[in-house]
């Protein structure tokens, strides 16, 4: 089975959040398409997600073991051991979906916090002499990333007024995912639009991506 990772980044309840329910459309769809996924969802707001500090790291990204781990508090284990457990929830999957409302022209801070969580030296990427080198090229993966906004905000436009996709995508780009596509259900604030226009709008972009994912050959990053 091919697993689908369900990443959520909003904090309120999917029958308020517009990202959720895009993003719980997409999924359904993309399910019934390709009948080999099996889905783990992960939602930002109801689990434990760590607060990285010094006393997990005995280098940059790397977790302490043996005997520096055994010296921690039992917080602090707990702590080391989720990360650990949540980067290899993500290492396994073959397709991500990430959920989140535009927050100041990027995302919640609960995002960037799993993201500190999960990029592992040895385990999303490595680093050497000749510079850094992501890890997950070892077979295909894709990222779909599901944004919510009360503005209207034109693709070519992405680099200046909506830097969670340019983060996302270049982040994700240089761990090795091979495809990143997002799907913007935008203007839940404007007049003359509204949430549910927004999504009508989104359903369109997920027509793309979902062609494309149940497709043998999708477009990578950047082509």
């Amino acid at each position: 089975m091919k697993k689908l990772l369900y990443i959520s980044a909003s904090p309120k309840p999917e029958t308020e959040s517009v990202s959720k329910q895009a993003a719980r459309t997409f999924i359904q769809r993309l399910m019934s398409q390709v009948t080999s996924y099996k889905l783990d969802e992960l939602d930002l707001y109801t689990s434990d997600i760590p607060m990285p500090s010094h006393q997990h790291f005995d280098r940059q990204s790397h977790l302490v073991t043996g005997g520096i781990y055994e010296a921690l508090s039992d917080e602090d284990k707990s702590d080391v051991d989720k990360m650990n457990t949540l980067c290899t929830q993500f290492q396994e999957a073959d397709t991500y979906v990430i959920s989140a409302p535009m927050w100041g022209m990027s995302f919640p801070s609960r995002l960037k916090q799993y993201l500190d969580c999960i990029m592992l030296i040895d385990h999303l990427f490595t680093i050497d002499s000749t510079g850094f080198h992501g890890l997950l090229g070892d077979k295909e993966r894709h990222m779909v990333y599901v944004q919510s906004s009360g503005g209207v905000y034109p693709k070519i436009f992405f680099g200046q007024m909506n830097y969670a996709v340019k983060y996302c995508r270049d982040i994700f780009k240089h761990l090795g995912v091979s495809t990143f596509d997002p799907i913007l259900a935008q203007g839940t604030e404007t007049p003359g639009v509204g949430r549910y226009k927004a999504l009508e709008v989104a359903a369109q972009d997920m027509d793309d991506v979902l062609n494309r994912l149940s497709g043998p050959h999708p477009m990578p990053i950047g082509a």
